[in-house]
């Protein structure tokens, strides 16, 4: 049941070119830096990433991106990467852009095995085209599917041996959903402690869901905007 690997290197083995990754995070807040950085060390190409938002220009799924290791985006917010924008403009890049609540139903449903759900979100927008349409009380809805991916890349406060994962605050935006959504999920954690030590009253994502866990090294946690006042 010890689900502990040495460091991120270790963790991504066996991730191969073209691969599908779900990204966990909101913004730069709770993405698994770690993991990131032995991606673009080990240099993985064409790769489909699923994901809230696209870091931004050099930190987060920005350093992938600038080294051109990304094929296909699907994500709900892109607007601090002026990167993205460049390779979207000039046809380097697959983009689908999607509600961020169908975003995040659609990780829930992939990783509870739902196949399809019907959104009232994206009617009469360009987000309906070639989808099937039905009518619920009155109101056109979408018909979405879920999603699931060959790797779930999850970053928690704490973890133990088992897998069994515990966010804290907004880092908890999109990990726990897209960590029942991946074929293998890959945690990097900030605190790694032995089984049994971990309140269950508290767990976020039951350890049945993780395959590899780590302590996470030097996190920097940066933010996106720095505001200041006089």
């Amino acid at each position: 049941m010890n689900k502990v690997v040495k460091d991120a290197k270790e963790a991504i083995i066996g991730m191969s070119d073209g691969c599908t990754i779900m990204l966990g995070g909101f913004g730069l807040c709770g993405i698994p830096e770690n993991t990131i950085n032995a991606l673009f060390d080990a240099d993985i190409q064409n790769i489909t990433c699923i994901s809230n938002n696209a870091g931004v220009d050099d930190w987060g799924l920005g350093r992938l991106l600038r080294k051109h290791q990304l094929k296909r985006i699907i994500a709900s917010y892109v607007g601090e990467n002026k990167e993205f924008e460049r390779q979207l403009l000039e046809g380097e890049l697959e983009v689908d852009l999607i509600p961020q609540g169908t975003l995040a139903e659609r990780i829930r449903a992939g990783g509870a095995g739902i196949p399809a759900f019907f959104v009232p979100a994206g009617y009469g927008t360009e987000v309906q085209e070639g989808k099937e349409v039905r009518e619920f009380n009155g109101k056109m809805h979408l018909m979405e599917m879920g999603l699931t991916a060959d790797y779930a890349l999850v970053k928690a406060w704490k973890g133990d041996t088992h897998g069994n994962l515990i966010y804290r605050a907004t880092a908890n935006n999109f990990n726990n959903m897209m960590a029942a959504a991946g074929k293998i999920t890959i945690a990097e954690v900030e605190e790694l402690v032995p089984f049994g030590e971990l309140d269950p009253n508290y767990i976020h994502t039951p350890g049945v869901y993780v395959q590899r866990i780590f302590k996470g090294v030097d996190y920097e946690k940066r933010i996106e905007f720095l505001t200041t006042s006089d």
